[in-house]
């Protein structure tokens, strides 16, 4: 696992996925992740994003929001019934209709007054075949929580600590974060391994590799 400090940027987005990375990318909806071809998108957020305009003081607004919400609900809840027991048809054509009206109410919002709705619609029209591509593919992840649950002692521990003060400083801290949480989920000892680098670089030796993936069992 790889541990990156630094603004949300093309360049930074770029940086990470410059070793030949090959896998899915789950985002929000993020300008600069678009131009990532392999990608979907994480459907909490946009569920609280719905939520918010279902919660609008403006009947109108709220009235959308609501039927969209409830739409997704209802392609999310097909997703993983699917994932037990799929339908002959596939959900894109059992869902057709749903799937119809939800393109129906994006598209007839994309000028709407109200910025919240507007910037919504926007959003879903955009990133359309990405959003609904678990709907065909109902395996895939619906979220972006593994990262974020595997962020989340790293955030706490920037906030405990201040954060870093330099690039050099930067620059450790998710070297340290990306060796720790790798060997953590390969199922080594970090302590251990660090100790071993640290000792191999003392005497000018060449450094260990990091600990191997575990076999299937």
């Amino acid at each position: 696992m790889r541990f990156l400090i630094g603004p949300r940027t093309a360049e930074i987005l770029e940086n990470a996925l410059q070793d030949g990375y090959h896998g899915m990318l789950i985002s929000d909806g993020y300008v600069v992740y678009r131009a990532w071809k392999n990608r979907l998108r994480c459907w909490p957020h946009l569920m609280r994003k719905l939520r918010g305009l279902a919660e609008s003081t403006d009947r109108r607004v709220a009235g959308v929001g609501k039927e969209m919400e409830g739409l997704m609900q209802t392609l999310m809840d097909a997703i993983y019934a699917a994932r037990i027991d799929p339908p002959p048809e596939g959900l894109p054509v059992r869902y057709a209709v749903d799937i119809a009206r939800l393109r129906h109410l994006c598209e007839a919002h994309w000028m709407d007054a109200h910025p919240a709705l507007r910037s919504v619609v926007r959003e879903f029209l955009y990133d359309w075949e990405v959003i609904l591509r678990p709907v065909a593919e109902p395996p895939l992840p619906l979220s972006n929580n593994a990262a974020e649950q595997a962020l989340r002692h790293w955030v706490i521990a920037r906030h405990i600590s201040h954060g870093t003060r330099s690039e050099a400083g930067s620059r450790a801290f998710a070297l340290l974060a990306s060796v720790i949480e790798t060997c953590r989920r390969r199922g080594a000892s970090s302590w251990r391994y660090l100790g071993t680098v640290i000792a191999a670089a003392r005497k000018g030796l060449p450094l260990p590799p990091l600990p191997a993936i575990p076999a299937a069992a």
